[in-house]
């Protein structure tokens, strides 16, 4: 009996070792299926620095080696690599984390040296994993991209750009026909040109903005770029004034943080109620307030390429200015300051309840409660050039509607952060605040914004 079990455990053993080996045998000559390729960059062209994405998959098997290059001619280079092992033939179905692998890689004027002008072809191949007795075909694809090093042209039309810090301005110029973006580079913010209207020459236009916080010329150039990155820029400024901010001292007494801090805050759902009231009128004044002026700039995104606007624009009738631009303020609480903003507008102030004017002709893009602005109307006079007329007691007007120069869109008031009853005045040429009193002198529209548009 014990020798017919012992017989038995044998042949069991063997039976066992035979479906293992048949088993790794399998493991060793399983193929999983051909891998897909795709081949992607971040710009239609290579030129400047293009980054070129290979992505691989395969989701049964796996991945074996990858590999990511550039070919020209008879040169080669490896952009990205990577190899991977072949599971045990016991555990075929095995494949870890090589179901999806994605190699990136970058290339532009320089890198490689021996990059030219002309095609070049993205070459992405994958080997199939094989078993540890069999090996498979891989596969590969391949992307033509061309090369442009050289940028487009770059032509200045128009002269006698005299601008200020915190200013604007307008340039007219001539890209060349490579170029799918050109305009004005002022410090990190760019104002893209637009087609002037009725121009025989292919002359566009660019209305910018100089930051207030800018007072380095040479960071304010034309620029043009192609579809590969290649980027030609030249200065163009004539002369360039310099200003430095002023400072001003603003108290906040505990009357005025009940009067402004509830009030903002019951018409700004977003904002939270937690702290001090202190600390929830910090959060307005900083946080609240970059919101603010990021809507401004999102609704200039639609405005129309042509000016709707019509000579200079219109100050408060029988106002006088109480505040002036890129003043520095500093917040005061108990003898300490607490915070430190900059005012980017003007202030007027004239008798309670003023009527206010259209500051020129233009559309209502805005009509309602706009956080430290209170009630505001924001009109887009075209090019990107759009006036908020803030703090009103009440609006006259409703967003879409067409208004001219002068026709009342609302009355003073102090809603928002204000104070006491005045118009906050603020101009923004693509969400960045410029110095209205420019806007103000017809002599000044005329020499630095109306003649340049009729210089082509």
């Amino acid at each position: 009996m014990a020798k017919r079990s012992s017989s038995r455990i044998k042949w069991l053993i063997l039976f066992l070792f035979i479906l293992g080996a048949i088993w790794g045998i399998y493991g060793s000559l399983y193929l999983g299926p051909v891998p897909k390729i795709e081949i992607s960059l971040d710009r239609p062209s290579i030129g400047a620095t293009t980054r070129v994405t290979a992505h691989f998959a395969e989701a049964k098997r796996g991945l074996g080696s990858l590999r990511l290059e550039i070919v020209q001619g008879d040169r080669s280079l490896v952009l990205a690599e990577q190899e991977n092992p072949l599971p045990s033939p016991f555990r075929p179905w095995e494949s870890g984390d090589r179901k999806e692998v994605v190699l990136e890689g970058s290339v532009g004027r320089g890198d490689p040296e021996w990059l030219e002008e002309g095609e070049v072809t993205l070459l992405a191949s994958a080997s199939r994993l094989g078993g540890w007795i069999r090996s498979a075909e891989g596969a590969a694809v391949e992307m033509k991209v061309e090369v442009k090093l050289r940028p487009p042209t770059l032509s200045v039309l128009s002269g006698q750009h005299y601008v200020r810090q915190g200013g604007s301005g307008v340039v007219l110029m001539k890209p060349g026909a490579s170029a799918i973006r050109s305009g004005v580079r002022a410090g990190t913010i760019e104002f893209h040109s637009q087609p002037l209207a009725d121009s025989q020459t292919g002359a566009r236009f660019a209305l910018f903005a100089i930051p207030w916080d800018l007072g380095d010329a040479s960071e304010i150039v034309v620029f043009a770029e192609d579809d590969a990155g290649n980027r030609a820029e030249r200065p163009f400024i004539d002369r360039f004034k310099a200003a430095a901010p002023r400072k001003d001292t603003i108290p906040l007494p505990e009357s005025f943080l009940q009067k402004v801090v509830p009030a903002i805050t019951s018409q700004t759902p977003t904002l939270s109620t937690r702290g001090s009231l202190l600390e929830r009128y910090i959060r307005i004044n900083d946080g609240l307030r970059m919101e603010n002026r990021k809507q401004i700039a999102k609704l200039s995104k639609e405005s129309p390429p042509e000016p709707l606007w019509q000579g200079a624009f219109m100050q408060l009738p029988n106002s006088k200015q109480m505040a002036g631009f890129a003043e520095v303020r500093s917040y005061v609480y108990d003898g300490e300051t607490v915070d430190t903003q900059t005012h980017l507008g003007l202030d007027f102030a004239s008798v309670r309840r003023a009527k206010v004017p259209a500051v020129n002709s233009g559309r209502v893009v805005f009509a309602d409660y706009l956080g430290i602005y209170g009630n505001a109307v924001v009109i887009d006079h075209g090019c990107g050039l759009l006036s908020v007329s803030a703090h009103l007691s009440s609006i006259a007007v409703e967003s879409g509607t067409l208004v001219a120069k002068g026709e009342t869109v609302g009355h003073t008031g102090a809603t928002g952060l204000a104070g006491g009853d005045h118009l906050h005045f603020g101009l923004f040429i693509r969400g960045v605040a410029t110095n209205p009193i420019e806007w103000l002198d017809p002599r000044w529209i005329e020499h630095n914004i109306a003649s340049k548009l009729r210089a082509d």
